[in-house]
């Protein structure tokens, strides 16, 4: 059975392709402006605004599963379109798809944890692209996964640990949110997982998030904790003042699909305790 991982080229994606390599599993991938060649499998460059590119990808891999890990950010035409393009091909031919959203499909205004039976009311213009993508993805095919994840952390790879090193550094302005609340999740707990589902029969929406809540400047303070940085240096703000648009507490709330994983989903004041000293 032949995996094809669009996106693969990505910090999800990567993590991924390495996973599948690992266990044996019959792997291809794409790239869209960073090549993957240099690393295990097979790879084709795609464009999702391009019918005829994926079309000519899904010929020549002929997989039986497709896991999307593209990240077109707020790229309406990319993140949007895009996943509904690749939905409805994987439809057609019968492939199964494993489609990866973000808890950016929420607005945040819900008191409660949000839990695998809420619906998107995004209330950002990536939040809206993902939003879309996940349910014409749904109504395409009852058969699909649709994952839900929160900020992706690593070893010191992701974009929110790079961007920690720079504001602890003076080498970038901005600053970190006290007011945003998120749910991280290791970028390897979070590869498993999806692998996971993607080997069973597995259907419907699935949270795949860490179960600590943290807001960007305490998960920032775990990161600097963790490096050997000084937490003081991090320069704090608001969401609500900045005019940026997205939502504040958005609580995953993933029990529901942890309780059905062998993986198991850390929190980020587990899996950032510790230097990792091979990173």
């Amino acid at each position: 059975m032949t995996v094809l991982i669009v996106g693969g080229s990505g910090f999800l994606g990567t993590e991924l392709v390495r996973q599948g390599h690992l266990v044996g599993q019959d792997t291809a991938a794409t790239f869209h402006t960073l090549s993957g060649e240099d690393a295990d499998g097979t790879w084709h460059h795609l464009d999702l605004r391009n019918p005829a590119s994926l079309r000519e990808v899904l010929d020549a891999v002929s997989p039986r599963v497709v896991i999307n890990a593209s990240s077109g950010g707020c790229n309406w035409e990319v993140t949007a379109e895009g996943g509904m393009r690749l939905a409805r091909a994987a439809a057609e031919r019968g492939i199964r798809l494993i489609h990866i959203s973000s808890d950016a499909v929420f607005s945040g205004r819900r008191s409660d944890p949000y839990d695998e039976t809420c619906l998107p009311d995004p209330v950002s213009p990536y939040g809206a692209a993902k939003a879309a993508a996940e349910t014409a993805v749904r109504l395409l095919d009852a058969d699909t996964v649709v994952a839900r994840t929160s900020l992706i952390i690593g070893d010191g790879q992701s974009e929110h640990e790079r961007m920690v090193h720079a504001l602890a550094t003076g080498m970038r302005d901005g600053s970190l949110f006290t007011d945003d609340v998120r749910c991280p999740v290791h970028v390897s707990d979070l590869a498993a997982a999806l692998w996971e589902l993607t080997l069973s029969d597995a259907a419907g929406v699935f949270h795949l998030a860490g179960p600590d809540a943290v807001t960007r400047h305490e998960l920032g303070i775990l990161i600097a904790q963790r490096d050997g940085l000084d937490a003081s240096l991090l320069p704090t703000g608001r969401r609500a003042d900045s005019g940026l648009p997205g939502g504040l507490h958005i609580h995953l709330d993933s029990r529901a699909t942890q309780a059905n994983l062998a993986t198991r989903l850390r929190g980020a004041r587990q899996f950032l305790q510790y230097r990792n000293t091979s990173a």
